[in-house]
């Protein structure tokens, strides 16, 4: 049988030779339609033209790489197994060693707590904040004024936005701290209007606030309690009771149990919540000049002229006496559960525990004196307050100065920390709870009477800066 060839017209067989694959022979002649398209011609027979495409080199590379790759990471099934393994052993040690972390600066963090608690309630909490304090610049001090005679008591908020303030003009001022204007004024009446005049009419003594900012208390000369709702200042009954004037007020914290001092020399606590009488405590013998409670139930009370101090405990119906250095004891103030700062007209001031029948620590003439050679006096200390739980308390007379203490290791001393000029009597004086400021009730005479009269001092109520320092040195 005849066989056929085809003759390509460059001479070479449509067949492919020998050594040469199909797919070789197929790429060349489509090459060879393609490539010769433009009539350039190609040398019959050379191996040396033949060209390879670009896709071909680049598959090529690829699989080059992927089996350098593969030697370089070849790794059993059973290799590959245990590396996952530790990868995810570790990741679990990480979680575990972040977990407990976090466990143990929580139980840090609440054991801290509970036992700041702990010394709270046994009255032994003292933090110590004094070494912080800076003393504040005069520009800082912030004065408001409202009230036409000298102001004699003063409290603070809760929530530290607002300040009440009683004056011997009878009235009442709500003052907002952020811009220090005036919210509500309760204007006080003439003596002998009481029946028809819905506030004061009489010198207001003292006041109080209740923990969660519902009630306030505002005591007078004419033996009067009345009750206010803070935010509308508006009255919600009177206590009646004391024959004397009512010169101390204090509620109990977390409660309304209100507890009163009297110049009647007695004590009463009242349920405000129900507008109620409870009881009535006798020992003093002379007018209680101050009063103060926290959380037990328990008060401490200031005598006076009979020149002691006294805890009254509720509940075992028992009092502890303790006695003074001399003078009149006219104001008291506790730090914490277990001791309290006074003050008294023989210029000293004095830290007492209520485990101990003298006091812990007494600075005389805290004040300074005033008078001719041989015949000086000392001013009287007319208001204390103590940050509570913390070793900074304050004191205030007519020397035209706050003074701000820092109490040693156990409340065995006092240290002067700064002065801070206030001229006039300063009849009033509180710590905010954060211990961000002070503020002080200032007036042209003391608070209880009108032995001397200051006429360059200007009524009203001064709020001062507390600055502390940072950890690197700066305000």
């Amino acid at each position: 049988m005849a066989s056929t060839f085809f003759i390509k017209n460059n001479g070479d067989s449509a067949f492919p030779k020998k050594g040469h694959s199909l797919a070789t022979s197929k790429r060349k002649n489509d090459e060879d339609l393609g490539g010769n398209s433009k009539g350039r011609a190609k040398k019959p027979n050379s191996k040396h033209n033949e060209e390879i495409s670009s896709e071909s080199e680049t598959e090529s590379t690829a699989e080059q790489n992927e089996r350098e790759g593969e030697d370089e990471f070849d790794e059993t099934p059973q290799e590959k197994k245990l590396r996952l393994a530790k990868v995810y052993l570790d990741q679990l040690r990480e979680e575990e060693e972040k977990k407990a972390e976090q466990v143990s600066f929580e139980t840090e963090l609440v054991a801290g707590r509970l036992q700041e608690e702990l010394l709270e309630q046994k009255g032994k909490l003292q933090r110590c904040i004094a070494k912080d304090l800076l003393a504040p610049d005069a520009s800082e001090i912030r004065v408001l004024r409202g009230h036409q005679l000298p102001v004699t008591c003063l409290v603070i908020s809760p929530d530290e936005k607002f300040i009440f303030s009683g004056s011997k003009d009878c009235s009442i001022i709500k003052w907002d701290i952020e811009t220090g204007k005036k919210l509500h004024t309760i204007k006080g009446g003439r003596k002998g209007t009481e029946a028809r005049h819905g506030g004061h009419t009489t010198q207001v003594l003292c006041m109080a606030i209740s923990s969660d900012g519902k009630y306030l208390a505002s005591g007078d000369m004419n033996r009067a309690i009345i009750i206010w709702e803070p935010d509308t200042c508006k009255q919600l009954y009177k206590l009646k009771g004391h024959r004397g004037a009512v010169s101390a007020l204090s509620f109990r914290t977390g409660s309304h149990d209100l507890y009163s001092g009297s110049h009647d020399r007695s004590v009463k606590v009242w349920n405000v919540d129900e507008n109620a009488y409870v009881e009535t405590l006798f020992g003093h013998q002379d007018a209680i000049t101050g009063l103060d409670c926290l959380s037990r139930e328990r008060c401490v009370t200031a005598g006076g002229r009979d020149n002691t101090v006294r805890v009254w405990k509720i509940t075992e119906e028992s009092q502890l006496v303790f006695h003074g250095h001399g003078g009149s004891i006219d104001c008291i103030q506790l730090i914490n559960e277990e001791h309290m700062i006074t003050g008294s007209d023989d210029g000293s001031v004095s830290v007492w525990s209520v485990n101990k029948k003298k006091p812990l620590s007494t600075v005389k003439v805290a004040h300074g004196s005033f008078g001719e050679a041989g015949l000086e006096q000392p001013h009287w200390v007319a208001s204390v307050a103590a940050l509570q739980n913390s070793d900074t308390v304050a004191s205030g007379s007519d020397n035209s100065e706050v003074h701000v203490w820092a109490c040693g290791q156990g409340f065995r001393s006092l240290q002067p920390l700064f002065s801070v000029p206030v001229p006039g009597f300063i009849n009033s004086l509180e710590f905010s709870t954060s211990g961000k400021f002070l503020v002080a009730g200032v007036g042209q005479e003391h608070r209880l009477g009108r032995w001397w009269r200051q006429k360059e001092a200007k009524n009203g109520i001064y709020i001062i800066p507390l600055k502390r320092r940072s950890a690197n040195g700066s305000a």
